[in-house]
């Protein structure tokens, strides 16, 4: 809907500043998990130059839990040691947040005044009304275990591993970094080192 001047009304969810921004921490974390899987699935191919890979169906990328298990079958069970207790950790932890993530995704908004402090999605799934609850809280909680989950897959071996990466790269520079000696315009979009909307609020 929009206004004689040609303004678009603007419709308002009504979250708070703190939940919208985990929301997005969420969301592109998940986005970084899901390229992750599928892109380690994916070498595990064999190219050859005289054929075209013969790819399973669930690689088609059209849904990501037959995606994740053909990582599983590919990546996490061929892991030996430590490694593959870690990347089974990993496994196991996708599986249990693969439906709060659906509910943060699909689901409609909604708020209750006599529970300010909760937010609630709703979804239908094969005729049933599923409810989702939670507070600013959870949804930290969340990123942190998806953010881990993000770290482990692609280092199991822990700090050693990442560091050893980051010695045969030649070091990093984050993007952040580079926004702020380049005098980037986009280095004035991040928050202050010293307090973030997405932190629980200090005591």
């Amino acid at each position: 809907m929009s206004d004689e001047s040609g303004n678009f009304w603007l419709w308002h969810v009504e979250l708070s500043d703190r939940e919208t921004f985990l929301i997005g921490r969420i969301i592109a974390q998940w986005g970084a998990l899901e390229y992750e899987v599928f892109h380690q699935t994916l070498r595990t191919f064999d190219a050859h130059e005289d054929r075209a890979i013969s790819f399973p169906r669930t690689m088609n990328n059209l849904q990501f839990t037959g995606v994740l298990e053909e990582w599983k079958e590919r990546v996490v069970d061929r892991a030996d040691g430590e490694c593959g207790k870690v990347l089974h950790q990993q496994y196991d932890e996708i599986v249990a947040l693969y439906d709060y993530r659906n509910a943060l995704i699909h689901g409609m908004w909604e708020w209750s005044s006599a529970e300010l402090h909760k937010i609630t999605t709703v979804r239908v799934r094969k005729n049933e009304v599923i409810r989702t609850h939670f507070s600013a809280d959870d949804l930290e909680d969340c990123f942190h275990r998806v953010a881990s989950i993000n770290f482990n897959i692609r280092f199991p071996g822990g700090r050693e591993a990442y560091a050893e990466a980051l010695s045969k790269a030649g070091g990093h520079m984050s993007r952040q970094f580079l926004a702020s000696v380049s005098g980037s315009p986009v280095a004035s979009d991040w928050l202050p080192n010293d307090g973030h909307v997405g932190d629980k609020p200090k005591e």
